[in-house]
């Protein structure tokens, strides 16, 4: 795997159900030795995680790094609030945005980028029930389509 690469180990596919996302950051984190270890095995899970902003700092909560079987005295609370890195500019960006304008900090995916572990984290809009309703008959509208197009090229 070369310096520019990039392997998505986890990603949090109900996100973009959920959440209209409007603009996305890199971010790195903040992690013991065998949290790394495990996440290389792709044990992590980011379903009901979100981030939160504390004292200027962000922090990624709910996110579970399952304990690294060969880690024993060094693994650490598998739940425990991880803090993001982040610059400060885009910090200051982030709590504007959460403050004036109601949106959320969601976590979209944990990929390795490199040897660095990282955090695609999305600034969104939490969606309502009929929002969700257009979204899901758009995608059977677009479904049907393509698969009436497919039918008549075979013809």
């Amino acid at each position: 795997m070369g310096k520019g690469s990039m392997k998505v180990i986890a990603q949090n596919k109900k996100a973009r159900y959920d959440y209209f996302i409007e603009d996305t950051f890199e971010a790195g984190i903040e992690l013991t030795g065998t949290e790394v270890k495990s996440i290389r095995q792709g044990r992590v899970n980011l379903k009901e995680s979100y981030a939160a902003i504390e004292q200027g700092e962000v922090f990624i909560k709910g996110m579970h790094i399952s304990p690294y079987e060969q880690g024993n005295i060094f693994n650490v609370d598998p739940l425990r609030h991880r803090r993001l890195l982040l610059h400060r500019y885009e910090i200051n960006k982030l709590i504007g945005a959460i403050q004036q304008k109601g949106y959320t900090l969601v976590p979209l995916k944990v990929y390795l980028k490199g040897s660095l572990v990282k955090v695609e984290l999305a600034l969104g809009k939490g969606k309502k029930n009929y929002d969700r309703r257009a979204d899901i008959a758009e995608r059977d509208a677009k479904r049907q389509i393509d698969r009436k197009l497919k039918e008549s090229l075979r013809y």
